[in-house]
């Protein structure tokens, strides 16, 4: 249950002045600058669930090449993030999940952890009970495929002459979200050649199938109704398989192109990329592919991918974990922002390395997304890791323009120019309903859901109130006019999107608490009276949800079921965001914000920092989560610093109970 008041908590005896409020921000600056990599950037890792391990062991396993050092340091983590009733979870806090714990309990065994070790035995126990491997997703399945524990005639193809479709279709490779796109080209070319290494040990998971390998299990379940697009994509999935056939001896007319096409494709996307698309899943299906395709190990673009995922290993004495990808400039954005709001100079050399790094990352590359946006834009626009010019994205290109803006650097010209080719370039992207996305513009075709291997809850890149909001952010620390169409269309998006409780869906961060915070601080800035009804009770929302110890907290089972929003264990990231929400209405003495900033000042440790074990980033809603681990040391001192900020526009004493 959620810890709430019903009413306002009373003041407490001691006052807490502003100097403690000071105190905590020059605490929180101090801790950050100390952070700050020598070429001027921020990183923090992204922390995941054990599945990144998990299919690495695997991987190594089907190629026929186990370090057992490694694997030893594999099965320490992996075993470190077990759940105390056996299974393993997809977000912290979370319950056991059916791809994870099947995945980690196969890891395991092919490391020669014995069936009947009582670890083994309660995953086993919880794997069966959520439905064992028949409800595993398609993609899962696909790699149990490569290593003989999954018959392929059961696994949904993944045609690779879907590559050969053009624009003039309308569903066609580049409807799909650019994630999805970097997955499944690989896959395709591996769904062709079916490379499967079956396991020397005889490794099985025969005991993961409630009922038997019986085909009734295995096969995808129809929808009820004969006429849907489910069973429609069903049906040519079967029709597919049929043409496999012919494939396979040679005598399929497109299918020889098609993987040609399809390896260009990939050869292409790894060039200014540290890794296709900088992701795990796309880096490692595509050497998977590499290798399908016959490319010896020692080729130099195997050498290549494998280096890339190497790279995103953290290997210690003991154990070893994977980061899905670096976010370097998504994170420099953001402490960038934190740190200058909060009273360091734009003269500050920490700050103007940041900006020098941030400028010299642009994109200035046409890539992908000129299929779904083919304006007559220069190209511009930023990436969440370190290089991945084929895919600049709205969200990153948002957040480093908030942070350019702030500090001119030695050379405000080039400064100045770079700041207007990227935000010109970012504006091409609003949708046709007013909103914006992640990656590509209008990338919503719905019917794309519907393919069997579609269940990764991931194939469209939707417009979301988070991002069209923080761009709305933009516009107004801009001057933008409310009456400008562009923002008009925005402001319309938006209020179209507000749930009935005042809350907003948090797409890209957990969950609603994300989504009202970003919301409200965009309206803010962009000067719109917020005490129209519906932006207070958004307000009040915020303020239903808020704990008794003064913070908030929102876990990724709202996702699931949304009767779950605003639950969960305080966070320091997710007090923030609450906290930012409620100073958009400008008044410092609403004791629901002031017992907020008493909960970041109280929860700080010595050095600055703050302490957050919940997983409060979005990767795709359902099936991956993220832990940033900056987020629990950025936001706080944003939020902190937005507050002193608003006390001194009202000219009100800063008092926090």
């Amino acid at each position: 249950m959620r810890e709430r008041s019903s009413m306002p908590t009373p003041r407490q005896e001691g006052i807490l002045p502003a100097p403690e409020l000071d105190s905590a921000i020059k605490r929180s600056q101090s801790y950050l600058l100390s952070e700050q990599k020598a070429e001027g950037y921020w990183i923090g890792e992204l922390m995941v669930d054990a599945t990144l391990v998990a299919d690495k062991l695997a991987y190594h396993h089907w190629d026929g090449k186990v370090d057992r050092q490694w694997q030893r340091k594999a099965v320490n983590h992996i075993f470190s993030m077990q759940l105390s009733e056996g299974g393993w979870n997809i977000y912290y806090g979370g319950p056991s999940e059916v791809n994870a714990t099947i995945k980690c309990y196969l890891a395991l065994k092919l490391a020669g952890v014995p069936v009947t070790d009582p670890r083994m035995l309660r995953a086993r126990a919880v794997a069966l009970s959520l439905g064992g491997v028949p409800r595993m997703n398609t993609f899962s399945k696909l790699y149990l495929a490569l290593l003989g524990l999954f018959p392929w005639d059961y696994v949904p193809t993944i045609p690779s002459d879907f590559i050969l479709v053009g624009k003039w279709f309308y569903v066609n490779l580049n409807e799909m979200s650019s994630w999805s796109r970097s997955m499944l080209v690989p896959l395709a070319i591996i769904n062709h050649f079916k490379p499967t290494r079956p396991l020397d040990h005889n490794v099985n998971l025969d005991e993961l199938y409630p009922e038997g390998m019986h085909e009734r299990d295995l096969a995808l379940a129809p929808d009820p109704e004969r006429i849907t697009w489910r069973n429609f994509f069903l049906w040519l999935d079967r029709l597919h398989k049929f043409a496999e056939w012919f494939a396979q001896n040679g005598i399929h007319p497109f299918r020889r192109r098609a993987l040609k096409k399809a390896e260009k494709w990939m050869l292409e996307r790894f060039e200014g990329s540290d890794g296709l698309a900088a992701i795990f899943p796309a880096m490692l299906n595509s050497l998977i592919a590499l290798k399908a395709l016959g490319y010896a190990d020692d080729h130099p673009e195997v050498v290549r991918a494998e280096q890339a995922l190497k790279n995103l290993e953290h290997e210690t004495r003991d154990t070893v974990r994977i980061e899905p990808c670096f976010s370097p400039v998504w994170d420099t954005a953001i402490v960038n922002i934190c740190l200058h709001e909060s009273g360091i100079s734009a003269e500050h050399p920490a700050l103007k390395r940041a900006t020098d790094w941030l400028i010299a990352r642009e994109i200035r590359f046409r890539g992908d997304w000129y299929y779904k946006n083919p304006a007559k834009v220069e190209p511009s626009g930023w990436v969440f890791e370190f290089d991945n010019k084929w895919n600049p994205d709205v969200d990153d290109t948002a957040m480093v323009l908030l942070a350019l803006r702030k500090v001119p650097t030695d050379d405000r010209k080039k400064r100045d120019e770079c700041f207007q080719r990227g935000l010109k370039w970012m504006m091409t992207f609003q949708c046709k309903d007013g909103g914006w996305a992640s990656f590509d513009k209008d990338c919503t075709k719905g019917v794309l859901e519907k393919v069997p291997f579609a269940d990764h809850n991931a194939m469209l890149d939707p417009e979301c109130a988070d991002i069209t909001a923080r761009i709305l952010e933009l516009l107004g620390y801009e001057g933008w006019s409310i009456e400008h169409p562009q923002v008009q269309k925005g402001l319309k998006f938006v209020r179209e999107h507000q749930e009935a409780d005042g809350s907003w869906y948090g797409r890209w961060g957990v969950n609603y608490i994300y989504g009202t915070w970003q919301v409200l601080r965009g309206l803010r800035a962009l000067s719109l009276n917020m005490n129209e009804a519906w932006l207070l009770k958004a307000r009040d929302w915020l303020e239903s949800v808020q704990h008794e110890d003064g913070g908030w907290g929102e876990r990724c089972d709202t996702y699931d079921d949304p009767v779950f929003k605003g639950q969960g264990p305080s966070t320091a990231s997710q007090t923030a965001w609450a906290v930012m929400g409620l100073c958009a209405f400008d008044d410092p003495n609403r004791q629901s914000l002031q017992r907020g900033i008493e909960y970041l000042i109280r929860t700080q440790n010595p050095d600055g920092s703050w302490t957050e074990l919940e997983t409060t980033g979005t990767g795709f809603p359902k099936v991956f989560y993220l832990k940033y681990d900056m987020y629990r040391n950025a936001w706080p001192l944003l939020a902190m610093a937005t507050y002193r900020k608003i006390c001194a526009s009202t000219g009100r004493q800063i008092e926090v109970p």
